[in-house]
C-alpha cells in the first residue's frame, strides 16, 4: 500500500520546533550547571532521580547492567549504597543515602524556575 504523503511543513512548525531545541538546550545547560554546583554529574543526577521515584515508591531500585559501573562510582561518592533484596533471592538493590538526598534535593529546588519555564513553553507548543 503505498503511504500518503505527508502535508508540507509550515513555517510556524519550523518556529515552534526551534523553540523547543533551545528550550531543551537550555534547560539541559542549566542542568549540567546546578548539578555539578551541588557535587553532582547529570548522570548521577539522572540515577539519584530515577533510584527517588522507583516503581515499587520505596526509594529503591535493582541494578541492571547497563548502570552498574554508574552505581559503583556514585557509591564510591557515598551518593548512594547497594543493599540485598530480602524480597529477591541474590538480589540487590540501590538505596540514595542522606548525603545523596540533600543533593539532589538542592538540585532539584534549584532547578524548580528552569521546570517551569520548560513546562510552559511545552504548553505552549502543545
Amino acid at each position: 500500500m503505498p503511504r500518503a504523503s505527508k502535508p508540507a511543513v509550515t513555517e510556524r512548525e519550523y518556529a515552534r520546533a526551534a523553540e523547543l531545541r533551545e528550550a531543551l538546550r537550555l534547560f539541559q545547560r542549566r542542568t549540567e550547571e546546578v548539578t555539578h554546583a551541588h557535587g553532582l554529574t547529570p548522570r548521577t543526577y539522572q540515577l539519584l532521580l530515577m533510584l527517588k521515584t522507583a516503581r515499587n515508591g520505596d526509594g529503591r531500585a535493582t541494578r541492571k547492567s547497563t548502570v552498574t559501573e554508574l552505581v559503583l562510582r556514585t557509591e564510591k561518592r557515598g551518593l548512594v549504597r547497594r543493599e540485598l533484596d530480602r524480597e529477591r533471592a541474590r538480589g540487590i538493590s540501590v538505596v540514595v543515602t542522606p548525603t545523596g538526598a540533600r543533593r539532589l534535593a538542592a538540585a532539584v529546588a534549584d532547578l524548580g524556575d528552569e521546570r517551569k519555564r520548560l513546562f510552559d513553553i511545552l504548553g505552549r507548543l502543545a
